[in-house]
């Protein structure tokens, strides 16, 4: 009766041990797999407020001033400036310089014949 009781008793802890063993590759499985999970929300969470931020700049008054500003719109009091392209623009005529003379002496128009002015 000893014998028996024994082996059942070791039975029972095989069973035991085999339930813990099968128990702890779930609790690893499902650490791993809640990591995954945590990984993933932390992202969506991220998107999320990217897209709040976004939301929240596409419906203030600076994003109708930059659409305005990048669809060349102007607001009251502004002076538009639109650029002409080079081809049809009319060139400005330069001024023609004007030659004038100074009267000089004789020996100034001599010193300037052997002397450089500049």
């Amino acid at each position: 009766m000893r014998y028996v009781i024994v082996v059942v008793a070791l039975v029972v802890l095989a069973f035991l041990v085999m339930d813990f063993n099968s128990r702890s590759a779930d609790l690893n499985r499902l650490t791993a797999e809640h990591a995954l999970v945590k990984a993933e929300h932390d992202a969506k969470t991220a998107a999320k407020a990217e897209l709040e931020n976004k939301i929240a700049f596409a419906t203030s008054e600076a994003a109708v001033y930059q659409w305005a500003y990048e669809n060349h719109m102007v607001r009251p009091g502004d002076i538009p400036v639109v650029p002409i392209s080079a081809s049809q623009a009319t060139p400005t005529p330069a001024a023609a310089a004007v030659e004038t003379r100074i009267a000089a002496s004789k020996l100034d128009r001599w010193l300037l014949l052997f002397i450089d002015p500049e």
